[in-house]
């Protein structure tokens, strides 16, 4: 009986022990897909977060917002992502000449540049030439960052020398200045105008034109959650992603 009561004892405590892992019986596995995606994507990409987690139990989208050539300089350093979705041909071309992409990265949407100003447009902004005016404070995009590559390619188209006050490492950090009154007028992406919810107003230029952007999207090579990476590049390039794209202005090729 003694016997008895003791192996009973010990059964309950092993299955107390059990039960105090912490985890829950049935419940899905929790996983973290790790997307890096330029900063234009800010919006579009952040209600696709939500998105893809509602569909995805267990799953924690992280999503690294910076200019395109920060994150392709990050995955041929080594950094490991899964999903890489950048502004412009040139910076994922640096990942797929690294060997670093899985397949061949697909375009997604397309933007273009436009001039924000502060609310009222006080500097009476009305193109691109007036930017090289004197007493204007310019901010853009460094040129390796593609707002910025951009911005030198419609200069040239319009024949316009612009003196910025700073070159930005994202377009939302030219949007920030601008929003703040740091600055008369930023170069920045329709889409960054759009999205800003009142805080600065826009002027389209024709020059713009010249400088279409195409955004292409990529599984990283040996990605922790390839699987999820290529449903998350799905959700992109489908219905859903299309909607959260054309909402804030980009352009489906």
């Amino acid at each position: 009986m003694k016997l008895t009561v003791a192996v009973a004892a010990v059964l309950v405590t092993v299955a107390g022990c059990g039960s105090s892992s912490g985890a829950t019986p049935g419940a899905p596995e929790q996983r973290t897909l790790t997307v890096l995606a330029a900063a234009s994507l800010t919006e579009s990409f952040g209600a696709l977060e939500k998105t893809f987690e509602a569909e995805h139990a267990g799953v924690d989208v992280k999503i690294s917002f910076q200019g395109s050539s920060a994150l392709a300089q990050q995955i041929v350093n080594g950094a490991q992502a899964d999903v890489f979705a950048s502004a412009d041909e040139v910076n994922m071309k640096k990942v797929t000449d690294a060997g670093l992409a899985a397949g061949t990265p697909e375009i997604f949407a397309t933007n273009q540049l436009t001039i924000a100003m502060p609310p009222g447009n006080p500097k009476k902004i009305t193109s691109l030439a007036d930017l090289a005016k004197d007493g204007v404070i310019v901010v853009v995009c460094a040129p390796q960052v593609p707002c910025g590559s951009a911005a030198q390619k419609v200069e040239q188209a319009a024949g316009v020398t612009v003196r910025p006050k700073s070159e930005e490492q994202d377009v939302k950090a030219v949007l920030t200045k601008v929003s703040a009154g740091e600055a008369d007028a930023g170069l920045v992406y329709l889409t960054d105008v759009n999205s800003a919810g009142g805080k600065v107003t826009g002027v389209d230029f024709p020059e713009a034109a010249k400088a279409i952007n195409k955004y292409p999207i990529a599984v990283v090579k040996d990605a922790p959650q390839a699987e999820l990476a290529k449903a998350f590049v799905e959700l992109v390039r489908g219905e859903a992603g299309r909607a959260e794209l054309t909402k804030v202005g980009f352009r489906i090729p």
